[in-house]
């Protein structure tokens, strides 16, 4: 069984899993202040809410976007699974050709978006990870990671709304009744819901342009399933992308 660890700027995946079938999955909160023993609770008490028994770990992954959390949380899985970890990073086979500027920058959690992705669906790809920020991945064709797009989140936006204006309030993320808003509220859902969906259609189509054909359109994180159903363009979402790109990328190097 391997445990696949997905480090974000809010959220921290924690998945156990068999092939790509994941046994039981977990999200802790993303904290820069925590030792490393602090996480390996964190994880100890995950194995064991869930009846988990360490031994049965072969290996772990741990991709990250939060270099300061990387090291504390890797030290933490050695402490509380017994396995010293994979760090998506260089040198490390993941079977994505990325071609964009400079390699290096390809964000890890969007080379294991990828992989998953080609695992489980014919290029080209546009891949929508919907967290923090909202970013679109490319994958053409010949299935190479070509680049993307990089936006403003819909959660960070309306954080943003309410804390730089002096009479919106902050709102919980709902899709309102209808486009025109009579209220302040739903004027608010309304840009930040509703225009997150016709962004998506916007971006899709103009990267579709660029690609020449049409390309299959998956999404994933933490509000995808909130978003993408209210798309005019049909998206699958896939909540397990990345944990499922990251066992992907551990087969890959099990050898070595």
């Amino acid at each position: 069984m391997l445990l696949a660890v997905d480090i974000g700027n809010t959220h921290i995946c924690l998945g156990c899993m068999r092939g790509l079938e994941i046994v039981r999955m977990a999200r802790l909160t993303t904290n820069k202040l925590k030792t490393d023993f602090e996480y390996a609770a964190d994880i100890r008490h995950f194995l064991e809410f869930f009846s988990l028994d360490g031994a049965e770990l072969d290996g772990a992954i741990v991709s990250s976007v939060v270099p300061p959390v990387t090291g504390s949380v890797a030290r933490a899985v050695e402490l509380a699974a017994g396995v010293k970890p994979l760090i998506l990073g260089k040198g490390v086979r993941t079977g994505v050709n990325i071609l964009i500027d400079d390699p290096a920058q390809a964000g890890a959690d969007l080379i294991a978006a990828a992989a998953g992705a080609l695992k489980l669906y014919a290029p080209p790809i546009i891949i929508i990870d919907m967290g923090t920020a909202t970013t679109i991945s490319v994958i053409n064709k010949q299935g190479s990671f070509v680049g993307g797009t990089i936006a403003p989140g819909v959660a960070l936006g309306l954080s943003a709304l309410s804390s730089g204006t002096s009479q919106l309030p902050n709102i919980s993320l709902e899709a309102p009744a209808k486009v025109i808003g009579t209220n302040t509220v739903d004027s608010m859902r309304s840009g930040a819901v509703l225009g997150a969906a016709a962004m998506l259609d916007g971006m899709i189509e103009r990267v579709e342009e660029e690609l020449g054909e049409r390309a299959f359109v998956v999404a994933t994180g933490g509000i995808a399933s909130s978003i993408a159903p209210l798309c005019r363009r049909d998206i699958t979402v896939n909540d397990d992308l990345l944990l499922t790109g990251l066992s992907v990328i551990f087969e890959k190097n099990k050898k070595r």
